[in-house]
């Protein structure tokens, strides 16, 4: 991983420090704290890469795109690349003690499979609890990828691009693809399956790529080919929420991440998504969030 940033604004991108030729690392918690500095470790910070946690031991809590999640034995979270999050931390604010083994990968490392388009997609769950039976055999697949990775990353022969070194990556890869096709078939904390859900799955499509430009229901709809009637009906038969609540809580969110992680001036981040006016931009933010964009971006960075 490596820190950019302004200020003390922290972006994290891949970069394996293990210079495997591959796009994929894997460790425990344990041993991912001693490189993180204390800016990272104690701050939240927007990663560029898929981060998964299996935590097998220890208590803490993890903080996602500012919605908090306890992390226990069996607790998986799943982060997406533009996430934001604070890594586990007790209560003193240090980062927990926990016994956790964390996959990071790109988003071009998994083996492209239609059944794990959706897990993959931004908008997945973040958290899940295991039942003991389940958990069992997560840690059985996550194991078996650890133990992967460290014959690939031990190995000494002097050719690293060699044939075996090209099947190590092609099983990691494919073992990879298998724990995200069990991470598909976990039941979604947040919604049950109902009828139409393909008309919401399609809004939450177009609405990560253009939350930015419009925050009309009836062009969303427009686009997707449908009436503005029949998108909301799917959106709250999905999640409880109209589909221009999704919209203006997709946009409050993206306005957070900016808040938290530049420190371009609240206007700048206001026209960025679509605001002309920035008493607009903080009307709706305070009315989304409850706090001003500018007291949100002062508790975040205290």
């Amino acid at each position: 991983m490596v820190e950019n940033g302004q200020r003390e604004v922290v972006d994290i991108a891949y970069d394996n420090p293990d210079r495997l030729h591959t796009g994929i690392e894997v460790l425990a918690f344990d041993a991912l704290k001693p490189r993180l500095k204390r800016s990272v470790a104690r701050r939240p910070s927007r990663l560029d890469f898929h981060q998964v946690m299996l935590v097998r031991g220890g208590e803490g809590t993890a903080m996602v795109d500012f919605v908090t999640y306890p992390c226990t034995r069996g607790t998986l979270l799943h982060l997406r690349p533009g996430q934001v999050q604070r890594l586990p931390y007790g209560t003193d604010g240090h980062p927990a003690d926990l016994d956790a083994v964390l996959l990071m990968f790109t988003a071009d490392f998994p083996p492209p499979l239609s059944t794990t388009r959706q897990t993959l997609d931004g908008f997945g769950p973040v958290a899940h609890r295991l039942a003991p039976g389940r958990f069992d055999v997560f840690q059985h697949a996550v194991t078996e990828i650890d133990a992967e990775y460290r014959a690939l990353r031990d190995q000494r022969a002097p050719d690293t691009h060699g044939a075996d070194t090209e099947l190590a990556q092609a099983l990691l890869r494919h073992l990879l693809g298998a724990l995200l096709i069990r991470m598909a078939r976990l039941p979604d904390p947040a919604a049950v399956p109902v009828p139409g859900t393909e008309v919401y799955l399609a809004f939450r499509r177009e609405l990560e790529r253009s939350f930015a430009t419009t925050r009309s229901v009836e062009e969303y709809a427009a686009r997707l080919g449908y009436s503005a009637r029949t998108l909301t009906r799917a959106c709250r038969a999905a999640t409880g929420r109209s589909a221009k609540q999704l919209v203006d809580a997709r946009v409050a969110l993206q306005a957070q991440r900016l808040l938290a992680h530049t420190d371009r001036p609240v206007a700048a981040i206001g026209r960025a998504l679509g605001f002309t006016e920035a008493t607009n931009f903080g009307k709706f933010f305070t009315r989304e969030t409850g706090r001003t964009p500018g007291g949100f971006r002062r508790d975040t960075w205290s």
